[in-house]
């Protein structure tokens, strides 16, 4: 009886003691893959107790790599956007330099003496650098409006008179093309809105410019002011022009990003246009949309507040 009892006595010692050094070994290598997480600073993880469960260790760490998986391949997405970006920043810069530098360099070889070279070279270089100011200011531009430095100034305005003053101001540009720009309808009554009036000119602007750009010789476009809902309207801008292809659309207002991809822009411009009405609207905490199909045209819309008399008047 007393061996027995003696038996069972070390079986138990043995037992708890061979648990605790095995618990003891697979906590400490458990321990380690927890500080190996935290220098890939996991929050999910090493916040936690440490846990020597396997299932529960396991479903930890496969729902740590899927966090990572997904930063990763956001990581990737904009490592190709850099690239992208990097890449046409680099294609709109060296055009004009190049062309100032191949003018400067002919005169410098001797066409300086010659007047009338050398007026025609000088003129053309001049333009080149007026391209690349436009594109710096540009860029200064959308980089205030995405770091939100670039404070609104609101106001209440009759947004059917700032849209005829951009018809007034691309009047001459339209006609080059035997483009009509109109409205809809005849706007008898003042539609009165609650915006930055001379941020909304450069949105208006930059997107019948682009209007006129692509659209077709003797071709129209047309602009239209419509209640949306009780404190909103929508000012949509709609042409006839050559549309663009269905892929290209959810690119459209990146920075620089073309739709013609062959390298060479047949229309100038800084490439900003677009990115920079976008993030006026969404400055504006307002929407703007894009609808279009080739040979078609294309619808650029976008929302604005009515100004609270406009409101009142409209209850």
């Amino acid at each position: 009886m007393f061996l027995i009892f003696n038996t069972v006595i070390i079986f138990l010692i043995s037992f708890f003691a061979l648990q605790y050094r095995i618990e003891k070994f697979i906590y400490k290598r458990i321990k380690k893959i927890y500080d190996d997480v935290a220098l890939l600073e996991s929050t999910s993880l090493t916040s936690d107790p440490i846990t020597t469960d396997m299932r529960t260790l396991t479903a930890e760490i496969e729902k740590f790599a899927q966090d990572k998986k997904i930063e990763i391949d956001t990581l990737k997405i904009r490592e190709e956007y850099r690239k992208d970006f990097l890449g046409n920043v680099s294609h709109e810069l060296k055009t004009p330099l190049f062309t100032v530098q191949g003018y400067l360099e002919t005169l410098l070889d001797g066409a300086i003496d010659d007047k009338s070279i050398r007026k025609k070279y000088i003129s053309r270089a001049n333009k080149a650098v007026d391209r690349l100011i436009y594109i710096v200011k540009d860029l200064d531009l959308i980089t205030k409006l995405e770091v939100g430095d670039l404070n609104l100034e609101k106001q209440d305005f009759n947004v059917i008179d700032l849209i005829q003053s951009v018809f007034d101001l691309l009047e001459m540009k339209a006609a080059k093309k035997n483009i009509i720009l109109t409205f809809d309808i005849a706007y008898e009554e003042p539609i009165m809105v609650n915006a930055d009036m001379e941020k909304i000119q450069q949105v208006l602007t930059n997107l019948l410019v682009n209007s006129i750009k692509y659209g077709n010789d003797n071709g129209t476009t047309e602009v239209s002011v419509e209640d949306l809902i009780k404190n909103k309207v929508i000012i949509r801008i709609t042409d006839n022009g050559e549309g663009i292809p269905k892929q290209h659309i959810p690119r459209l207002f990146e920075r620089f990003y073309r739709v013609d991809q062959s390298g060479s822009r047949r229309e100038g411009g800084s490439g900003l246009g677009l990115a920079i009405v976008k993030h006026v609207i969404e400055a504006h905490e307002e929407k703007i949309y894009v609808e279009s199909a080739p040979d078609v045209g294309s619808e650029f819309s976008f929302t604005l507040e009515k100004s609270a008399k406009e409101n009142t008047t409209t209850e």
